[in-house]
């Protein structure tokens, strides 16, 4: 909890500038049991009622029956319940922002779309909101960011910082299996983002910052010793999990958006959710991401063993053919979003001539601080989570189908975008 706090306190110290960093946050609690607490802890950060509480079946029955019964002795409740499994799609904020309209704040009772759903309400709306956990499955609790798809095309949208963030563990640990793994794979993709936000800064010259990785480091470390604990409702590995899910919340928002947490594998995800196939029963959010991030891993691997840069050319991408892919409304809003990343003439000599000068550092530079994807299958492993497409329910095809595309989702450039770009980027290596 040492860096939470000093996060909290205003005193922890960026390793690259040397200034102190806060982050805007009141209460941050992580006990192993909140009952008998709930109105106590909203009470203390004051926020205006009435009090709209965000839940679905899942977590309602969690926690978040207990939350509506403690906060109804404060005063006038506005229950949303979204029933089973909701989308974070513009339609059902929506709802949100129209069940709610008269509430004063949200409080979200949930992990990853409630959370997303609340955050991005309360900014639309002007409010203020804060979040019971019911599950150490994502790292969007402390974001200000939510993803949230928009007519079909899943974004990363401007949401608030929670006034406060409620963690009780003995709830996390009563959690389905299935979401503590998928917690484990959203953690566990550090290593191929910070991969590709490195690649990216040191070849197009954007701002890369140690800062969201170096307050994760020791917890990572600590946790990847023996992630199978997570599975024993093991408090001291939950709480390992939960701070470095809060913490990578924290990294996007003192660095202003989700590089420090989203890269490669997200889009292949995103790619996925985006354009799934007839039938699927969508998977877990993080447990996309553990597939994906092995993915990732490979790629990297194939491509940071080379002696020599690869060599870049001009990008075949089209408006025409992202249309043809995606449809036309979101291929054409595709097709605007990465202009920024494609390159011709002078711009792709200069990108080749600074590739191969910066190779042998930025390969260094890199293996300093990723895992390998041997490394990474195994923890998964240990956890017992998804690592491959069949396991999440995907065909052969359609996999390999998102793996080819997932770069032309947004300006985010990322191995893929290297690998592709340069002809390496072969699928069929990657997915087995």
């Amino acid at each position: 909890m040492d860096n939470l706090r000093k996060l909290l306190a205003g005193a922890y110290r960026d390793p690259d500038t040397g200034e102190t960093l806060r982050v805007p946050m009141k209460a941050l609690v992580i006990e192993a049991t909140l009952a008998g607490r709930e109105a106590e802890l909203v009470k203390a950060l004051d926020l205006p009622k009435p009090f709209a509480i965000l839940s679905d079946d899942d977590t309602y029955a969690a926690l978040g029956q207990r939350v509506e019964t403690a906060l109804a002795s404060l005063g006038e409740i506005i229950p949303i319940r979204l029933g089973k499994r909701p989308h974070p799609d513009d339609e059902t904020a929506a709802r949100v922002m129209r069940e709610g309209e008269r509430a004063g704040a949200y409080i979200a009772v949930g992990s990853g779309s409630i959370c997303d759903l609340a955050k991005y309400s309360a900014a639309r709306q002007g409010k203020r909101c804060a979040v019971f956990a019911t599950a150490p499955s994502m790292n969007g609790y402390t974001s200000v960011n939510a993803a949230i798809t928009v007519r079909g095309h899943k974004k990363s949208l401007a949401a608030i910082s929670p006034d406060g963030v409620f963690v009780d563990l003995d709830v996390l640990a009563k959690a389905p299996k299935r979401l503590i793994q998928a917690g484990f794979g959203d953690a566990i993709c550090r290593s191929t983002a910070q991969a590709d936000w490195l690649m990216s800064s040191r070849l197009l010259g954007q701002t890369y910052r140690t800062v969201p990785f170096a307050f994760i480091a020791d917890l990572e470390n600590q946790l990847v010793t023996d992630p199978g604990a997570l599975l024993k409702g093991d408090r001291a590995a939950l709480s390992c999990l939960i701070q470095i899910l809060l913490l990578s919340g924290f990294g996007m928002t003192i660095c202003g958006g989700s590089y420090p947490a989203s890269q490669g594998e997200h889009l292949i995800s995103h790619h996925v959710e985006m354009m799934p196939p007839q039938g699927w029963e969508p998977a877990l959010h993080g447990e996309q991401i553990a597939v994906t991030t092995i993915v990732m891993a490979k790629l990297q691997d194939q491509l940071l063993a080379r002696d020599r840069a690869p060599h870049l050319e001009a990008s075949k991408l089209s408006a025409a053919a992202l249309k043809s892919h995606f449809g036309d409304e979101v291929g054409a809003a595709c097709w605007q979003d990465i202009q920024p990343k494609l390159a011709d003439g002078a711009k792709l000599a200069g990108l080749n001539e600074r590739l191969q000068a910066i190779w042998p550092g930025l390969k260094s530079e890199i293996e300093l601080v990723r895992r390998p994807a041997a490394v990474i299958d195994k923890a998964l492993a240990q956890v017992e989570a998804p690592r491959r497409y069949p396991a999440i329910g995907l065909p052969r095809a359609f996999f390999k189908n998102a793996i080819l595309h997932a770069r032309e989702i947004r300006n985010r450039y990322t191995f893929l975008d290297l690998a592709a770009d340069s002809g390496l980027l072969e699928p069929e290596r990657l997915i087995d």
